[in-house]
């Protein structure tokens, strides 16, 4: 992050913009919008600025900018078309340790103006740090369209009930908890129709509920996906904004855990080969207990929580123990992987069937159902197969698959650091062997291998 984002009250507080043209009278518009009390530094105003000198919204300090103008000032805009005048107001501005913007030239800035999305007393910003303005304003356009105006009523709303809910609720814990169920549920709802004074009512009911009507401890059970965080569910996001304490894997990416709310507590239970940092018996108490302490436990797991998973062996549990739980379904790394590699899983000409399993190995051998892997017309599918490629490929020759079968390796599948090897049974462990290759992997058999050359979009490294 190159930049801290943060808010600044300006509140009658004197700002200096040194320019007096458009880009001038954008930049107070904005610290008029925000209270502040602006002077400006210019030898021409243009129309706008004029009107606002007139209407006495606005001064006019001055046609030349000198040093002694930022006497007591809060903050600095330069918005000539002077290199030098902004220069010297960058200059004179951060010898006084004041926040300075020069206008479109970030590396003279100590603070930048973001794209705002204005829905008071909720305001959020983007910003690019000055590398690419106009897809901040995109990203700001499309937020525009995502964010209703009323949410600014809710925000009002919620800043008259604090003071109450604070005294109502003493722990922080059960203070968030409150204000998740009313700015997600039927109150908030009323808002967004427009009746306000029905929400405030049914908000001071309530407040008068006992603590015991609050939710208890729950579990989510979310798939992460194969990796690229935009192939998470709006739902599976919803879940890891409000959780209060995320158990993940190695096969979560860290561009998805960067998304769970942040002052949750993580706690790592993943496994590398060969070793397990946390046993699962170990993981299915420890949801238990987390979720009996009232905590909102998210369980993150890549892919799909019920393929090879375990995610059943963790409900189990919890249904055993009353908890209540949820389960998101995620794009399992079978279909992630192969649509990122370009490689169809069933296919007319190719095949009509697809096999899923797992290529873990036990006492150095894999206890597989050959004679259905070697069907023709199938696709066969292998997560956690790298260990055991050579066994794996060997099997299959032995039980009757052709050699030359295609099959392909897809290393990292979904993210930048993607990589897909493409041989065939005979060859695959070989070429695998000479390269340096990173789980998590997926090995695809069959024909469709054969589309990847012509199918295959995304890049990856």
């Amino acid at each position: 992050m190159d930049w801290l984002p943060i808010f600044v009250d300006v509140k009658n507080a004197p700002c200096l913009v040194v320019g007096g043209g458009e880009v001038a009278a954008r930049k107070v518009d904005l610290l008029l919008r925000a209270g502040a009390q602006v002077k400006i530094i210019a030898p021409d105003l243009g129309a706008r600025l004029q009107a606002r000198v007139q209407a006495a919204e606005v001064i006019h300090g001055g046609v030349e900018f000198h040093e002694e103008q930022l006497r007591d000032c809060r903050l600095v805009v330069a918005a000539t078309d002077d290199d030098a005048v902004n220069r010297r107001v960058a200059a004179a501005a951060r010898g006084r340790n004041l926040p300075v913007n020069v206008v479109d030239q970030p590396g003279l800035c100590t603070f930048i103006f973001p794209s705002i999305i204005d829905r008071s007393p909720l305001v959020a910003a983007v910003s690019t740090g000055g590398a690419a303005p106009v897809l901040a304003r995109l990203v700001r356009a499309r937020l525009e369209t995502l964010v209703p105006a009323s949410y600014g009523r809710l925000a009002e709303l919620a800043a008259r009930f604090r003071g109450k809910v604070k005294q109502r609720f003493t722990s922080l814990s059960e203070r968030r908890r409150f204000w998740e169920d009313v700015l997600q549920g039927p109150i908030a709802e009323q808002v967004y129709a427009g009746r306000e004074q029905a929400a405030e009512q049914a908000l001071t009911l309530l407040l008068q509920q006992a603590h015991g009507n609050l939710p208890r401890g729950e579990v989510y059970l979310v798939g992460a996906g194969p990796g690229d965080p935009d192939l998470l569910t709006f739902r599976a996001l919803r879940l890891m904004q409000q959780a209060d304490v995320v158990l993940y894997d190695r096969l979560v990416s860290p561009a998805i855990l960067d998304l769970v709310r942040r002052e949750a507590e993580r706690i790592y239970v993943g496994k590398r080969r060969s070793f397990h940092a946390v046993r699962q018996e170990q993981i299915n108490a420890l949801l238990v207990k987390l979720a009996k302490e009232g905590k909102r436990v998210l369980r993150l797991k890549g892919g799909d929580p019920f393929i090879f998973g375990r995610g059943g062996e963790e409900i189990n549990d919890l249904a055993s123990e009353g908890i209540p739980f949820q389960i998101v379904p995620g794009i399992t790394a079978a279909s992630g992987c192969a649509a990122y590699a370009g490689i169809p899983l069933t296919h007319r000409d190719h095949a009509q069937s697809v096999l899923f399993v797992t290529g873990h190995l036990k006492d150095g051998s894999m206890d597989l159902n050959w004679p259905a892997l070697v069907q023709r017309a199938q696709t066969v599918v292998v997560y956690m197969g790298l260990t055991g490629l050579d066994i794996l490929c060997a099997e299959l020759i032995r039980h009757g698959k052709d050699a030359s079968t295609p099959a392909a390796l897809v290393e990292q599948g979904t993210t930048s650091k993607q990589r897909v090897l493409i041989g065939d049974l005979a060859s695959l462990p070989q070429l695998v062997a000479h390269q340096e290759v990173h789980a998590p992997t997926l090995l695809i058999i069959g024909e469709v291998v054969r589309l990847h050359d012509k199918l295959a979009w995304f890049a990856g490294r």
